[in-house]
């Protein structure tokens, strides 16, 4: 049996991290579907700014809005959308044989409303409506500033993806949210059953740390984390707050494991996927992680929810200088950084294809 069935059969659902024109133009998302137990994706500035970047799969559209007037942000958040209500209806069946649980796509809000609440929520109500796809998920990241914006985005029935969380401290604030959102809902009278799932980033853990840790710990940090992550999430399901609201008729918000290609070459390339096996959870993958897991990737158990050894490890880490809490605050800051250079990059191209096709 393929390894990535395995994992979808244990409960798991897979997710492609990665959205091109030319993926679902030449039949390759597709084939995930069919042979890789693939049953969702999600999308980031990056990926974007590469697809539209690479080749001419885009030029006629950009070369059409540019001539109707658009440009700029609204310009990509058409090209975007055509793309991800596309991928949205290849994964209809999931979403629907799965009541609506799996079968997502994600679209982005504009890095650059990180800290700005209103415009978060705004944003987040304006792509939900432009999307005219249930299955797409809003991206709202986990800062200070996104917590009340993913609340309220909740509480005004905006189905949303929470990003760019890295601690379990965050997590915690980001389910809380969640939370706060359905229990207005309720209150208000109205249906407690807008999806959301929770973006927990675990490899750049380890991109940041590895170089302080000694050999035998290297590659472990962002796995603790997880575990860590994974304990509380296992623990905020089981109470009974969120069993009030689920049996109100409200869904889990889903933990998912994001960033989970491997980035040290002395490491497995399928680490991150074989160490997160866990029930109940998603993992988004890049292509490349895909084809090695479906090659040569083994499911050796599932995560334990009492987080086993986690915390022994976590320890070991901070006692060789590594600050997990400043550190956790720093790759927060530093991902939405990325996320805004991505994003002004990415209307950079877009207007310098406007300038050449025109």
């Amino acid at each position: 049996m393929n390894p990535t069935r395995q994992l979808q059969d244990l409960g798991q659902s897979l997710w492609l991290d990665n959205i091109t024109r030319t993926l679902l133009d030449d039949g390759t998302l597709q084939r995930y579907i069919d042979e890789d137990s693939i049953t969702g994706l999600t999308s980031n500035p990056s990926i974007f700014d590469a697809a539209i970047g690479d080749g001419d799969a885009y030029d006629d559209d950009i070369r059409a809005a540019a001539r109707g007037g658009k440009s700029g942000e609204a310009l990509f958040i058409d090209l975007a959308l055509s793309d991800l209500r596309r991928a949205a209806d290849l994964f209809r069946p999931a979403f629907e044989e799965t009541d609506h649980v799996d079968g997502w796509v994600s679209m982005e809000v504009s890095p650059l409303l990180a800290a700005d609440t209103k415009g978060s929520i705004k944003a987040a109500r304006d792509i939900h409506r432009a999307a005219r796809r249930d299955n797409l998920f809003v991206k709202i990241p986990g800062t200070r500033q996104g917590v009340p914006a993913i609340e309220e985005s909740i509480f005004a029935g905006v189905p949303i993806n929470v990003t760019l969380l890295f601690s379990c401290e965050q997590y915690l604030e980001a389910a809380n949210a969640y939370l706060r959102g359905i229990e207005r809902r309720i209150e208000a009278g109205l249906a407690p059953d807008v999806p959301s799932v929770a973006s927990l980033f675990v490899s750049r853990w380890d991109v940041a740390a590895n170089e302080t840790l000694p050999q035998e710990l290297r590659n472990q940090l962002g796995i603790a984390v997880a575990k860590k992550t994974y304990r509380a999430y296992r623990e905020m399901l089981a109470s009974p707050r969120w069993e009030k609201v689920m049996d109100a008729g409200a869904k889990p918000q889903r933990l998912l494991w994001a960033s989970t290609g491997t980035k040290d070459p002395s490491a497995p390339d399928t680490l991150y996927v074989t160490a997160l096996a866990a029930p109940d959870t998603i993992n988004t993958i890049p292509d490349k992680t895909l084809r090695a897991f479906a090659d040569h990737g083994r499911v050796e158990g599932t995560l334990p929810q009492e987080c086993g050894d986690c915390d022994a490890t976590l320890a070991r880490i901070e006692q060789a200088g590594v600050d997990t809490d400043a550190l956790a605050e720093k790759l927060q800051k530093d991902g939405a950084e990325a996320f805004v250079k991505s994003w002004n990059e990415l209307l950079q191209r877009i207007a310098g294809k406007v300038r050449d096709l025109n």
